[in-house]
């Protein structure tokens, strides 16, 4: 079983940023891979960005060169850097990992970017 914690959601304005972080613990094997997802109201959750731990990443178009993925494996900690936070980022972001054929999530966290 493995159990996913995120943190550092919150309100923020137009063109600021934000950070994510998400702590994974339990049964974690060596080879996995970690992502973020996210559900705005109304929608259907849609991929942002994920990690391999050999480093190689994968972003969704509507993030990229905003948004940085990263890892701290010896953690089995990710992090998503959000710089430049557009009101339609407004969402409620998962942390998720696949691992062994199985996909975990995290509870999420609500990134709100108003004015």
């Amino acid at each position: 079983q493995v159990q996913l914690v995120e943190s550092g959601g919150g309100l923020v304005q137009p063109g600021e940023s934000l950070r994510l972080s998400c702590a994974a613990s339990g049964s974690i094997f060596s080879m996995y891979v970690m992502g973020w997802y996210r559900q705005a109201p109304g929608k259907q959750r849609e991929f942002v960005a994920t990690t391999t731990t050999g480093g190689s990443t994968n972003y969704a178009n509507s993030v990229k060169g905003r948004f940085t993925i990263s890892r701290d494996n010896a953690k089995n900690t990710v992090y998503l850097q959000m710089n430049s936070l557009k009101p339609e980022d407004t969402a409620v972001y998962y942390c998720a990992v696949a691992m062994g054929g199985m996909n975990y999530w995290g509870k999420g966290t609500l990134v709100t970017v108003s004015s």
